[in-house]
Formats: C-alpha cells, sequence, structure tokens
C-alpha cells in the first residue's frame, strides 16, 4: 500500500531544491511509486527552459512508471510553453494514477491538466498534502492569482521593536545566522524593494549572495537612488504602489522582499498589500530612542488592531526569527 502523504512529502522536499531556479515557473517536485510504494523516482523543475518536475521524475523511473502512480505537488500542465505538456508525458509513460498537491490557478491549466489526465483513463487524487504545498508555492499562487507578486515584508529589530539605535547605525542588530537566512529569504525572492531614504542612509546593495544563486533579484528603489549608490543598476518607480506591483507581475516577480526602511514597509502595511511578515527578533534592547520598525500606523481601538497569523517560529542562533501571515 502507498503512504500517499510520505509520498508527497518526499515530493515536496524534491522541489525545495528548485526553490531558486525555477522561477518565474513554479518550484514543482514529483514522485514516481510502485505497487508496493518504492519510490522509483524523484523529479524538480528545472531552470526555464529545462523539463518539468514530472518529466525529470518519468525519465528516472524509465520503463518502470508504466502502472505506477506519480506523486506531484502541482497539477500538471496540459499547454505548450518552452516545453511541451507533462500531461502528454505522463500519458506516454504509461502511468496509472497521478496524485495531485494542489490544481494550478494559471489560466492556461486551472484544471484543464487533471480533465486531460482522466480523459486518457488514468486515475486522479487531488489534494494531498494541500497546506504543505500551499504555503510552499505561496509565491506562485498569489501571482497566477492577481498578477501580482506575493510581497514579503523583512524586518530586523530589538525586542522593543528599534531597526536602528540613536546613532542611527543598525549594523547588525541580528547575529549572523539570522543575517545568512535573510540573505536566503532574499534569494528566494525575484525582486527586492526599498526607499530612497535607506539608499542614501545605508547605501546597501541588495544582493543575496548566496554560492547556489546564479542571477540576482531585481533591485528596486521607491524614488531616485543616488548616482553612485551600490543599488545600481535598479528599477526606480514612484506613485502609487499597486501599478507598481502590477508591473512586477508583469516582469514576473513572483515573491517581492519589501526591505524598509520603516516608512516604506509601513506604507505598503497600511495599504494592506503585504502577504507576509518575516520578523527577525534580537535579544536586545535599544530604548526609546531610536529608529522604530513601522511608523504612522496609528491603532486606536484593540478592535482595530492589526492582528496576523503566526505560521513559524524558527531559532536561528541567539535571534528569532517570526513568519506572520497579515
Amino acid at each position: 500500500m502507498i503512504d500517499l502523504e510520505g509520498a508527497m512529502a518526499a515530493a515536496v522536499a524534491a522541489a525545495e531544491a528548485a526553490r531558486l531556479e525555477a522561477p518565474p515557473n513554479p518550484w514543482v517536485g514529483a514522485v514516481v511509486v510502485d505497487d508496493l510504494g518504492e519510490v522509483l523516482a524523484t523529479g524538480a523543475t528545472a531552470p526555464p527552459g529545462g523539463p518539468h518536475a514530472e518529466v525529470v521524475a518519468l525519465a528516472g523511473a524509465g520503463a518502470r512508471a508504466r502502472g505506477a502512480t506519480l506523486v506531484v505537488t502541482l497539477e500538471p500542465c496540459a499547454h505548450t510553453g518552452r516545453t511541451p505538456p507533462c500531461v502528454e508525458a505522463i500519458e506516454a509513460a504509461g502511468i496509472a494514477r497521478v496524485v495531485v498537491g494542489v490544481t494550478d490557478p494559471d489560466p492556461r491549466v486551472a484544471g484543464a491538466g487533471l480533465d486531460h489526465l482522466r480523459a486518457a483513463g488514468i486515475e486522479v487524487v487531488e489534494g494531498v498534502g494541500a497546506t504543505a504545498v500551499t504555503d510552499q508555492l505561496a509565491a506562485y499562487l498569489t501571482h497566477r492569482r492577481t498578477g501580482r507578486p506575493y510581497v514579503v515584508g523583512k524586518v530586523a529589530a530589538t525586542l522593543d521593536g528599534m531597526v536602528a539605535v540613536a546613532d542611527g547605525t543598525s549594523r547588525w542588530i541580528t547575529g549572523e545566522a539570522a543575517r545568512a537566512d535573510a540573505h536566503r529569504l532574499r534569494a528566494e525572492s525575484q525582486a527586492i524593494l526599498v526607499g530612497a531614504g535607506t539608499v542614501r542612509a545605508d547605501d546597501p546593495r541588495l544582493s543575496a549572495r548566496l554560492g547556489e544563486r546564479t542571477y540576482e533579484p531585481l533591485r528596486v528603489v521607491l524614488g531616485r537612488a543616488p548616482a553612485s549608490a551600490r543599488v545600481h543598476p535598479c528599477l526606480e518607480r514612484s506613485g502609487e504602489l499597486g501599478p507598481i506591483l502590477d508591473e512586477l507581475g508583469a516582469r514576473g516577480v513572483l515573491q517581492l522582499l519589501v526591505e524598509g526602511g520603516p516608512h516604506t514597509l509601513s506604507r505598503f502595511v497600511e495599504e494592506g498589500l503585504v502577504d507576509r511578515l518575516v520578523w527577525y527578533v534580537a535579544p536586545a534592547l535599544a530604548g526609546p530612542v531610536g529608529l522604530p520598525a513601522l511608523v504612522g500606523l496609528a491603532t486606536s481601538t484593540m478592535e482595530s488592531l492589526r492582528r496576523g497569523h503566526l505560521v513559524a517560529v524558527t531559532r536561528l542562533g541567539e535571534d528569532v526569527r517570526l513568519d506572520v501571515e497579515v
């Protein structure tokens, strides 16, 4: 008997290996399992232009795929893009059953992949491991549903919510492990956004600085960056945030990381444009004279308090990472 939940967990783990290189395609994992539950092959989405996870897994299984079960995190595609439709490869391989975590909201798919498989006489099982897959593919799913990036707001602050001390310095509030994790968060994003004030104050590079990353995120500045700033080349924009998000979505940005400063992040929060906050907390106190992480978000009553949903708590050395859906 096949442990479908366990097989989907293996597919999710395989997908994680494609997280940095697959965009603007979704990072998908696939596992081919025989009737005894033995994993015959696994696959993950290759960089754009390369094979999708299903095709990689089927190639690994070879002739043993006939009559087997394919477990895949996202609905297989039924259209021709940079590569042929995955459903055709699945059918040709003789797969008897396809187990899917979530359906693909891309209008070119949106159930058409599953319909094709069923029409070919292949059994389809939906919704296995859907919670884990939805969390893993949150950026992709949001982009395909809205046309805009999934917006992550990032903060590194003291226990009393300060991102800089009285003299204006902020390096380093958090430790090495938290900073390394933040670079991973940058690498998982296709664009990073800061305000021009942050560029003038800190002159950040906004690079991911990860060895396994082959390209850097698009750098976006709200306002004008000084000509000598290290953030160049960058995209400079001003005005309403909605059209900026629309443009980034059209450019294939699945996840936008908003790093600040406080006024910029607060603006995104105030307009309800942040999907998730990643808040690094250091066990340190700055006192009342400093720069708070968020500014101008007046809350007059307890009923109007902005509440989120705590998704994860991760210890990073002496610091803590809080993931909050807002």
